[in-house]
């Protein structure tokens, strides 16, 4: 039986928009990378939050509902539990910058610099009406044939 050479890459499913699970997202993507492994990010509803610029975003009476209520950007995004209405955003930055723990917009640029490619959900942009022009720079736009061509070639799969 022949062995398959599976090439080393990661493929993440980023669906969360909470602090925590995209900071974890962008550790691992970051850790992958420093390993030499190709990675990719496919950012899904709740996780264009953080690849977003912080724009208000919507055309129609609800997309600009939902783009008032899910204001993204790296720096609005709060934790999955005691978010305390916006104050444990402020304690968890402040925790981590205590421990020296790398933010998360620094994550993100790290994540950039080492060529980890991100890739925004297209169907997820229409339904929530964030355009192109909301997003930051250097961000793909894709389909989930996107993110199967990826996995199926990837020794790592998550979904987070």
């Amino acid at each position: 039986m022949s062995e398959v050479n599976i090439p080393e890459k990661v493929s993440l499913i980023v669906f969360s928009g909470d602090m925590d699970k995209v900071m974890g997202a962008f550790i691992i993507a970051n850790g992958a990378s420093a390993f030499d492994m190709e990675v990719t990010m496919f950012f899904t509803f709740w996780g264009l939050k953080c690849i977003q610029k912080g724009n208000l975003t919507g055309k129609s009476f609800f997309g600009r509902m939902l783009g008032m209520m899910n204001r993204g950007g790296a720096d609005r995004i709060g934790p999955s539990k005691f978010n305390f209405g916006g104050m444990g955003r402020w304690m968890f930055k402040k925790m981590m910058n205590a421990q020296n723990v790398t933010p998360l917009p620094k994550l993100i640029e790290q994540a950039q610099q080492q060529g980890v490619r991100l890739i925004a959900c297209e169907m997820s942009m229409n339904v929530m009406e964030i355009a192109k022009e909301d997003l930051i720079d250097g961000v793909g736009i894709g389909g989930v044939g996107s993110y199967l061509a990826e996995a199926s070639e990837s020794k790592i799969q998550l979904f987070i």
